[in-house]
């Protein structure tokens, strides 16, 4: 049974960092796509970032580029998202999502599991 387990959310002041980071397990995740998406009070669920767990190739939204960047790590079975110059328009429950075929997507129904969430606050 797959399961993610998210951790790293918190509260942080404008500018700020942090890191999340998505535990996997149930499964070998080669092949499969890793994603990270957002949601605010009141919104929809939104994509973040994705990325390949075999070949690490990346996407970015483009609100989060060239401040946040996801990555994997093989051997701990993780997924990161690193997130820097935070935004209050940031501030959202982030989720980390794993979808079992390839191509990456940034529709949240193409993915097949999801985590629990981990909050993520970035005050003004």
């Amino acid at each position: 049974q797959v399961q993610l387990v998210e951790s790293g959310g918190g509260l942080v002041q404008a500018g700020g960092s942090l890191r999340l980071s998505c535990a996997a397990s149930g499964r070998t995740f080669s092949g499969y796509v890793m994603g990270w998406f957002r949601q605010a009070p009141g919104k929809e669920r939104e994509f973040v970032a994705a990325i390949n767990w075999s070949y690490g190739s990346t996407v970015v939204t483009d609100s989060a580029k060239g401040r946040f960047t996801i990555s994997r790590d093989n051997a701990k079975n993780t997924v990161y998202l690193q997130m820097n110059t935070l935004k209050p328009e940031d501030t959202a429950v982030y989720y980390c999502a794993a979808k079992s075929v390839a191509p990456m997507s940034y529709r949240p129904y193409e993915y097949d599991y999801w985590g629990q969430g981990t909050p993520v606050t970035v005050s003004s």
